[in-house]
């Protein structure tokens, strides 16, 4: 596979990889906490256990595609992915055995994401990198929404076990994608397996590796909780003809995929730095918006909902693209491993700190506790610019407009 048959291929199998992404911070609100007893913040932890593992794994099996063809750790990744998934349908009984089997499901995907973008861009020309690794990235935000969407539909048709086994299945796909892969020889390592100094002495690659950092507390704090939230609209206006909360997860992800593309394009046109910050900003302030309307009419928090469902992911695919562009080559798996520690470390703590929110402010049904909320989201991405405009005093930012 060449040229655009390889990105549309491993853009699917991204998608097939991501279909279990969501399932329980998708049904935890209507089949879990309930029956298991659990606090807002233990379903938090549950929810974080997936970006815990992914974070411990990530490391390690990304600086690997500095030793070896990234190919064959995205198809031990996928494989381990799907077995994770499955195996929390069928043995998970409560908090400790959900979180064990959540978290290898993470550790799995810690082996794909990262390796798959490795596998992509080692097979191509530097000039389709950018809008490639935008598509790549975008792509999962159609997966995150699948996500949504077929969890809760099996859940609620067959059982919440099921929707753990049928979605087990979707990793499948890139193991079929990354065997179709030509081979590549494996690179030539330039220092130690887990030897950050590189990175860390990259300042301008730096700044967009915490800018991430900051995207992902946002995105995934709020993927994490949007069910709950939307649940908790839709019962405080009861009798109001609102769309699902099902409804609402899957059009909020879905909408991530071309605001990510729109998102790059804007940095392509005016600078990576620059369009970054804008929509960092704007994202906090339609989070500070949500938060401070909480207790409003519904239908003004759909509409703010669904501009939330653009700000947040628009940044996604250029935060990602300079990275890779500012990276160094002989060093470039390693900076993956670390673009993508602090990326899923801040999504494990936003899953859980949100959680911690609503119980300390009175629970999930209280405006007071989702205003709290979105204002800690909107503190979270607004660190982003900042990490940004560090980074420009050493030059990055005329690194960060190639």
């Amino acid at each position: 596979m060449q040229g655009r048959a390889l990105v549309f291929a491993i853009c699917l199998g991204q998608i097939g990889n991501l279909l279990p992404h969501v399932v329980v911070p998708a049904v935890m609100a209507g089949h879990l906490i309930g029956p298991w007893g659990l606090s807002n913040g233990e379903a938090g932890l549950m929810a974080a256990a997936y970006a815990v593992g992914y974070m411990a794994a990530v490391p390690v099996l990304t600086a690997l595609t500095d030793r070896y063809d990234a190919r064959r750790i995205l198809l031990v990744g996928s494989l381990a992915s799907a077995c994770a998934t499955i195996g929390f349908g069928v043995f998970a009984q409560g908090l400790l055995s959900a979180a064990l089997w959540w978290g290898l499901a993470g550790i799995g995907f810690a082996g794909a994401y990262m390796p798959g973008l490795r596998a992509l861009t080692d097979r191509l020309d530097a000039r389709d990198t950018s809008r490639s690794v935008t598509l790549y990235t975008s792509s999962f935000s159609l997966g995150v929404g699948l996500s949504f969407l077929v969890s809760q539909w099996v859940a609620d048709g067959f059982g919440w076990r099921w929707s753990f086994i049928v979605t087990g299945i979707g990793p499948l796909l890139m193991v079929a994608v990354a065997a179709g892969m030509k081979p590549l020889p494996p690179p030539k390592p330039s220092g130690g397996l887990l030897d950050f100094r590189p990175v860390l002495h990259n300042r301008p690659t730096l700044g967009y590796i915490l800018g991430y950092g900051a995207h992902c507390f946002e995105l995934y704090g709020m993927r994490t909780w949007i069910v709950a939230f939307w649940g908790y609209v839709v019962a405080r206006h009861a009798g109001e003809p609102l769309p699902s909360a099902m409804a609402v997860s899957v059009v909020v992800t879905l909408l991530a995929m071309p605001s990510s593309i729109w998102g790059n394009e804007l940095s392509i046109r005016h600078g990576r730095h620059r369009a970054i910050t804008w929509i960092q900003v704007a994202s906090a302030a339609v989070a500070v918006a949500i938060g401070l309307l909480s207790g409003s009419s519904p239908w003004l928090l759909l509409v703010l909902v669904m501009v939330y469902a653009v700000t947040v992911p628009a940044d996604s695919g250029s935060l990602t693209a300079g990275m890779s562009a500012t990276a160094d080559p002989r060093f470039r798996g390693v900076t993956m491993a670390m673009h993508s520690t602090v990326g899923f470390g801040l999504s494990a703590l936003a899953g859980w700190l949100l959680g911690a929110t609503l119980d300390a402010f009175g629970g999930a049904a209280q405006p007071a506790s989702w205003t709290a909320a979105f204002v800690v989201l909107a503190a979270g991405v607004a660190c982003g610019p900042l990490a940004l405009r560090w980074s420009a005093r050493g030059g990055g930012q005329a690194v960060s407009r190639r």
